[in-house]
């Protein structure tokens, strides 16, 4: 009966999302005088609460949402700041990228730009990460929710497109290897969870600052080519973490730990591991002898107890060895939030699969074909010399170049999910009458001046000296 109850809800919600269909459709996709798309979100929130009681209710609600993509757009992408409703990402598979994106960005205080309210920083290039933290850690949030304006030394160039730039360099500063603060996963060097090694307390609060740039790469939109590896996720989201949790971060101690679960149960009461439930470290050359449990010295891993073993060793391994750098930047990623909410709520409401989107960005191969679909000229045509020379050029980049040359144009190295469609701005080529000169961009606006050179070696030589990477930082302005 109450199964028949809830069909019933849904069939009424399904007319109305299709009365909202019909009025966007009208109305040629504006409805923003008509506010009854905020009742109606609060609405579908107690109807994903009343499905969850049902085995089938997730799939009867995410059936009526495929139904109506239009409308589940349009009442998602007008939805405000502050506003909380992460719970429409667990029907992803109904609902457009873009939408999910706006769903997490709402989170953030809304960025707007206003030029007497932006906090001004002025960068030197080679003390990026100490000046960073400087001018970042010490501010109260509400100073970086009235947005940011960055300007590096000697250099010109301000603008969304340096705060991009900006925002990319310090995450891959941070994340570098150099720093020691995370670990990449080897078999996904994109992928990063912080180190078990021994910090400093400086180092700590690095974390911190750590949370407080993530969390703004978010709220601005920034794609900073970094994803979190699940253990650090779950750990943000405050979940437990089991075995097949660790297979990415550590696979040699994934297999180590799923071959002691597996094993013939003779063999390991044998004591041929030669097992106790403790681990052995070595830091700055000195070995540490760890206990898993009290006692553990004297713990023989037998065949009834192995999985408590592997349980623990792996609270010890990627839980508590990393739990105050998590619990650093927790803090700093929640200070950015709307109210400054408890950043585990935001991160139990998503999926990693969609923070490595609006992250990470895509990390496929550039398609040239798409980058010129998406390209517009001023001053040239696309049958002029400079423009065939300027592709051809562009095809014989290896994609590391390419992504060099997207930055330059456009502050962004790592485009978004959906592709060059997704960046603010369309790309532009507009001629300049200078023929000596390096090319220059607006990053801000996505613009590359290109000057009208007399052959392709001239072409070639120049975009081949602005792709090598630090080179052609600087070379670009508002």
């Amino acid at each position: 009966m109450f199964h028949d109850i809830l069909l019933t809800l849904v069939l009424v919600v399904k007319q109305s999302l299709h009365r909202w269909d019909m009025g966007i459709r009208g109305a040629g996709g504006d409805l923003q005088s008509n506010n009854g798309w905020s009742d109606l979100l609060s609405i579908l929130k107690e109807l994903h609460s009343i499905s969850e009681l049902y085995v089938d209710g997730k799939e009867i609600l995410s059936a009526a949402f495929r139904e109506f993509p239009r409308s589940m757009r349009y009442l998602i992408l007008h939805s405000k700041s502050g506003d909380n409703h992460l719970w429409l990402l667990k029907y992803g598979s109904a609902i457009d990228f873009e939408s999910r994106r706006h769903l997490m960005v709402i989170m953030f205080p809304e960025v707007k730009h206003e030029m007497e309210k932006l906090h001004k920083m002025f960068i030197d290039r080679s003390m990026l990460l100490t000046q960073s933290y400087e001018l970042i850690a010490p501010l109260k949030a509400k100073s970086l929710h009235d947005g940011l304006s960055i300007e590096f030394k000697d250099e010109v160039a301000t603008g969304h497109g340096v705060l991009r730039e900006w925002l990319l360099l310090v995450c891959q500063a941070l994340f570098s290897p150099e720093n020691s603060l995370f670990l990449e996963c080897p078999e996904d060097r994109h992928r990063f969870f912080p180190s078990p090694a021994k910090v400093t307390a400086q180092q700590l609060k690095l974390f911190g600052f750590c949370g407080r740039v993530i969390a703004l790469a978010l709220m601005h939109k920034v794609q900073v080519g970094i994803a979190f590896d699940r253990v650090f996720f779950l750990q943000l989201a405050k979940e437990k973490i089991s075995l097949e949790d660790i297979r990415c971060a550590d696979p040699v101690m994934y297999r180590s730990c799923k071959q002691i679960l597996e094993m013939d149960d003779d063999f390991v009461d044998s004591d041929a591991l030669r097992l106790t439930f403790v681990w052995e470290t070595e830091d700055f050359g000195s070995r540490e002898t760890v206990e898993l449990c009290l006692g553990g010295n004297n713990i023989v891993v037998n065949s009834k107890n192995r999985k408590q073993y592997v349980d623990l060793l792996i609270q010890h391994l990627f839980v508590k060895s990393i739990y105050a750098k998590v619990a650093c930047f927790a803090r700093g990623f929640s200070q950015i939030l709307c109210k400054q909410r408890p950043g585990e709520n935001f991160f139990r409401g998503i999926e990693l699969k969609d923070l490595d989107c609006v992250l990470l960005g895509s990390n496929i191969p550039i398609s040239v074909k798409d980058w010129k679909a998406h390209t517009v000229y001023e001053g040239y045509t696309e049958a002029d010399d400079q423009i065939h020379w300027f592709w051809k050029v562009v095809e014989g980049m290896s994609m590391e170049q390419q992504r060099e040359l997207l930055f330059f144009w456009t502050s962004v190295k790592y485009l978004p999910v959906n592709g060059f469609s997704g960046l603010p701005y369309p790309l532009t080529i507009y001629k300049t009458s200078s023929d000596d000169r390096l090319p220059s961009s607006h990053t801000c606006f996505c613009r590359l001046a290109f000057p009208q050179y007399q052959s392709l070696a001239i072409v070639r030589h120049h975009l081949s000296y602005i792709c090598q990477p630090h080179v052609g930082r600087g070379f670009g302005f508002q």
